[in-house]
């Protein structure tokens, strides 16, 4: 039997990383768009990202009975003060697009000895416990001195990701699942359906290739 969740987002390329991770356990992930019609956004107004990811969780609760997961995320630069953290996206578009708000955080530490950065990402469940469900996936990392690979989006060239060893946007895609802070907070959800046997989910392991 397959699991089916309906993943909060109108971000294509959230929903398809959210897909690529889930899938291999027999989750199905409908985007907002394969199940609600008329999609009013809520005012994402929270302190942090855990408040946020909890308000666009409890919005769409009105509209399907579906397990639903919402996700809240952000890089913050720690000698800036950890912007642009829970303002990532607004960010971005108030610089005119990632290309000029990257190229902003670079400006903005060159005279600074720390590059040190975080990605954050809170995935919050509802639909499947009473109360609502948490998930954290933190990933530490620097600013790198210019933008590095041409892979992945948002603020993935210049997040230099210390597990892995490179940028986000030079890993490809299945690389970045499982280095990244979303992959990491979707791997405790998959723990923790486990744990509950609410889905018989077993990766099919494909053999890969070294």
């Amino acid at each position: 039997m397959n699991y089916e969740i309906l993943f909060a987002s109108n971000n294509k390329h959230k929903l398809q990383e959210v897909r690529q991770i889930l899938s291999p356990y027999g989750i199905t992930v409908y985007g907002l768009g394969d199940v609600i019609l008329d999609i009013t956004e809520p005012e994402e107004n929270g302190q942090n990202y855990y408040e946020n990811a909890l308000i666009k969780a409890n919005h769409y609760k009105n509209f399907t009975s579906l397990p639903i997961i919402a996700d809240d995320s952000g890089l913050e630069v720690v000698a800036l003060n950890n912007i642009p953290g829970l303002n990532s996206a607004r960010f971005a578009k108030e610089c005119g697009g990632h290309s000029f708000a990257m190229q902003k955080i670079i400006s903005d530490l060159q005279d600074k000895d720390d590059r040190s950065a975080r990605f954050i990402c809170e995935i919050v469940a509802v639909n499947i416990e009473e109360k609502s469900l948490r998930f954290t996936g933190i990933v530490e990392g620097s600013i790198t001195e210019k933008i590095e690979g041409e892979n992945g989006f948002g603020y993935d060239p210049i997040f230099y990701c210390l597990d892995a060893n490179k940028t986000y946007a030079e890993l490809s895609e299945a690389e970045k699942n499982i280095y990244s802070h979303r992959a990491k907070a979707l791997r405790k959800f998959i723990t923790f359906l486990q744990i509950k046997g609410l889905a018989r989910l077993k990766k099919v392991d494909h053999h890969h290739e070294h």
